[in-house]
């Protein structure tokens, strides 16, 4: 008897293994024709293997997202696979070709890999699989390759707003196969300070900025937001600062350093979960400015937000645990591996932003994050674990048949 666990057990692992790597040998890099390209081919692929429907959908100028619909009989729940095909560029220290998806006995590598090229390939390989061995669905299965995640998901923003929707999604970022349930929001925020100059000589007399800047910035990397509706929230409240500049004046001349500094511009981002905003995130740090400035009288401290155009704000995303989308990837993952699948909001998973949230707020949609990778993601010799991989697409083919119900 055929059952979706005997196909999922007995899926074509070689078959997979080129599928990823033929994507990798595409070099997407995002905002490039590299990009575009790489999306036809996902249509091609479709196509192929026998979808209902398989398109480019505009997004903005050339950029295109790959579509693909398998219908279902009727009568069942609908569900729609979400993952983007731009990568970063590959950096410095690669010990193996970024683009020649590179297969040993423990990885496949290269650029994109891990984000997020393996979750891909894993939902296209999980329907063909499903078509190839006859199955059908009552339920429809949309496969979404969109651009532009990495411009703040305009692609899936795109997508959202021509209407695609579904019952449930699975946002396949990389998770190392764990179910996200909840992730934050970002938001950029810049902070000026402005001290009082002396010469190293009149040090006690000035005030300097870049000494109060090396103060505040560890207090900023401890800081939760004080609207957290409970503590898992809160343990996706996050600060970093990532630039510094100080010197003199607004301009930062760097040639007088027997002076002491009067200006330092921070530039860092911020996490918040469901629930909370941004303004409320903008207020507590500003408490810590005051705070700052109360301790160096004659210190002033200016926070701003920095807006990126043409680029929307990736949003919160929560799915309840006991969701029929979570409940069916646990008991997948259950029966793929045998123990109990991490759920929650996990760090550092938790931290990210994907295009789930947009898929959350924007599309009314109920989902979850799970996808292979995460352990060796964006890093010179970017890869994932070959078990993780064909694990996912046996754990997303059992999902499917649960939601969507076999006909």
């Amino acid at each position: 008897m055929i059952t979706p666990l005997n196909i999922a057990r007995t899926i074509d692992e070689k078959a997979c293994l080129e599928t990823l790597s033929d994507m990798v040998r595409h070099k997407s890099y995002s905002e490039t024709p590299g990009e575009r390209a790489l999306a036809e081919h996902m249509v091609e692929l479709m196509r192929d293997m026998g979808m209902d429907e398989a398109y480019l959908m505009p997004v903005c100028g050339d950029r295109v997202n790959a579509i693909g619909i398998w219908r279902g009989t009727g009568g069942g729940k609908s569900i729609l696979f979400n993952g983007h095909l731009d990568t970063n560029p590959a950096t410095e220290g690669w010990t193996v070709d970024p683009w020649a998806g590179k297969v040993d006995e423990n990885f496949i590598y290269g650029i994109g890999v891990s984000n997020m090229k393996a979750g891909d390939a894993a939902y296209l390989c999980a329907v063909r699989t499903l078509i190839q061995n006859g199955i059908r669905l009552k339920g429809d299965v949309i496969l979404t390759f969109v651009i532009g995640e990495l411009q703040g998901g305009i692609g899936t923003h795109a997508a959202v707003k021509a209407g695609l929707r579904a019952d449930y999604f699975i946002n396949s970022e990389p998770s190392d196969l764990q179910a996200i349930t909840m992730h934050a929001a970002a938001f950029t925020f810049v902070i000026e300070l402005e001290g009082i100059t002396r010469h190293l000589s009149k040090r006690e007399a000035a005030v300097d900025a870049i000494l109060a800047a090396c103060e505040l910035i560890p207090e900023l990397h401890g800081l939760t937001f004080s609207d957290a509706p409970s503590e898992e929230h809160r343990s996706i409240n996050r600060v970093h600062v990532g630039v510094v500049h100080g010197a003199l004046g607004r301009d930062l001349h760097e040639w007088r350093p027997p002076q002491v500094a009067d200006f330092v511009r921070l530039k860092g981002s911020g996490r918040y979960g469901p629930g909370q905003t941004e303004e409320n995130a903008l207020a507590d740090i500003q408490k810590a400015l005051d705070s700052l400035c109360a301790r160096y009288p004659g210190l002033k401290a200016k926070l701003s937000t920095e807006a990126r155009e043409g680029r929307p704000v990736m949003p919160a995303f929560e799915v309840a645990k006991d969701s029929p989308i979570v409940t069916a990837l646990n008991a997948a993952y259950g029966a793929i591996r045998n123990e109990p699948q991490p759920t929650g909001a996990i760090t550092p998973p938790g931290f990210f932003g994907t295009d789930a949230g947009h898929l959350y707020e924007h599309g009314g949609m109920t989902g979850v994050v799970c996808g292979p990778g995460g352990r060796y993601n964006t890093m010179p010799d970017e890869r994932v674990d070959i078990p993780d991989y064909l694990d996912c697409i046996r754990i997303y083919l059992l999902t499917i048949c649960e939601i969507c119900e076999v006909a």
